[in-house]
């Protein structure tokens, strides 16, 4: 049985992860060339700074880096009204959280999905309506509000020709959702430049940030290096920007999200447990930790497929992680065999803070994050109280911040 969540008991301040950001260093374009953002090592208690493009060699020679190939999808839609008003409607991800966000991204004809709805009020009709401008054939596309959860919407999409995939429809109709915090017109540019150049699994709106810097200059002097690459997949919802809205940790309601990984990766990872492994990102570090959470529960016959949520946000503050990482893993395995199965697909809602317990990540690359957001404590739970000295050094230096800012390579002290 479960132990009762601890939430009411984590009392964390929040304020205790601020720091002053001023809008000026907030980076509202991407550098020129991806590998030529400025990069922060801390190691052993020291800070060093170089180029993104000499991250190799600071990384050990048969090591393992991971990386999260979901893509980012044009996610918002804009919808005129017969009184001539517009609605946004900005999509999260599918009704349907059985099915696999890449799988539902090649729906043809119509289908549900949970979104954000701007102007709501002027959303008066039953359906409304959207021609989509294509040089091939005339395309339009529909849209019927089904349901209110919490602060999202259910909405109907059906569109013609029927033949397109619901992919298809927004690549011609939406937008890429850059942040909230820059605050800008969208460019052409940022179609490419908000993308990692490996995306591959369709379904993110919001990009992993950590792996913008990358060049295929970078892999192959990784590849020369000898240091393994490999990928999963972490759909990034909106929630990611979520502000933390209370006063200490223990009342934040984390967000979930979508991870697709495959057993092979499984089983490498366990082979790479020894050697090193670095997350490139925040969603490729929380997706394999929460796999070690994911196997303790398969263990202890804690897991059912049917949750909605695999990976509760206070897992590892309330289960007893009576395993190794290496023993997790191989669970989790096991019970993809038995199974028959070769992709385990789940939901997370893995918090990490300070105090957590790290099972499987030796070194992270990510970028610079807002102030009192879960990202920051993730960091500080990564490399302790030095997490200030890092960020004002940052500060000091002229290193710009968030998405399109620079990045650091944390590693993290063994303990």
């Amino acid at each position: 049985m479960e132990s009762p969540a601890v939430s009411n008991n984590f009392s964390l301040p929040v304020k205790d992860f601020d720091y002053p950001l001023p809008q000026e260093r907030i980076a509202v374009y991407p550098k020129e060339q991806r590998d030529s953002s400025k990069l922060l090592v801390y190691k052993n208690g020291c800070i060093q700074d170089c180029v993104y493009r000499q991250i190799d060699d600071f990384l050990s020679t048969g090591s393992l880096l991971v990386f999260n190939n979901t893509r980012v999808v044009q996610a918002r839609l804009h919808f005129k009204t017969t009184a001539g008003s517009t609605v946004e409607i900005f999509c999260l991800e599918p009704y349907d959280k059985q099915i696999e966000v890449n799988q539902a991204m090649q729906v043809t004809g119509s289908l549900k999905w949970k979104c954000l709805v701007g102007d709501l009020k002027k959303w008066k009709e039953e359906w409304i309506n959207l021609e989509i401008d294509s040089a091939e054939q005339a395309i339009f596309l529909s849209a019927k509000l089904v349901a209110r959860e919490a602060d999202t919407f259910v909405v109907e999409f059906a569109w013609t020709p029927a033949t397109l995939t619901f992919a298809e429809i927004l690549e011609k109709a939406g937008k890429i959702p850059l942040p909230p915090y820059i605050k800008r017109e969208l460019s052409e540019e940022d179609k490419k430049r908000y993308q990692t150049i490996y995306a591959q699994h369709e379904g993110s709106v919001a990009a992993p940030t950590a792996g913008l810097h990358y060049t295929p200059e970078i892999f192959d002097r990784l590849r020369d290096k000898n240091i393994a690459v490999d990928y999963v997949t972490l759909h990034i919802g909106a929630g990611t920007f979520k502000p933390i809205k209370t006063e200490t940790v223990a009342d934040h309601d984390m967000h979930s999200e979508q991870l697709v990984v495959e057993k092979a990766f499984i089983e490498k990872l366990i082979a790479y447990l020894e050697k090193g492994v670095v997350a490139v990102g925040t969603t490729s570090l929380r997706t394999m930790e929460s796999l070690y959470w994911l196997g303790l529960r398969v263990q202890q016959d804690l897991f059912d497929p049917q949750d909605a949520v695999a990976v509760k946000q206070w897992d590892p503050y309330n289960l007893e992680a009576s395993i190794s990482a290496k023993e997790a893993l191989g669970a989790l395995v096991a019970f993809l065999e038995s199974s028959g199965q070769e992709i385990m697909l789940c939901r997370t809602q893995l918090l990490i803070v300070p105090g957590y317990d790290w099972k499987i990540v030796n070194v992270l690359a990510t970028n610079f994050h807002q102030p009192k957001s879960t990202l920051v404590m993730l960091v500080a739970a990564f490399i302790g109280n030095n997490w200030r000295e890092i960020y004002q050094h940052a500060l000091d230096n002229d290193y710009r911040f968030l998405s399109y800012g620079d990045g650091s390579l944390l590693f993290r002290e063994k303990v």
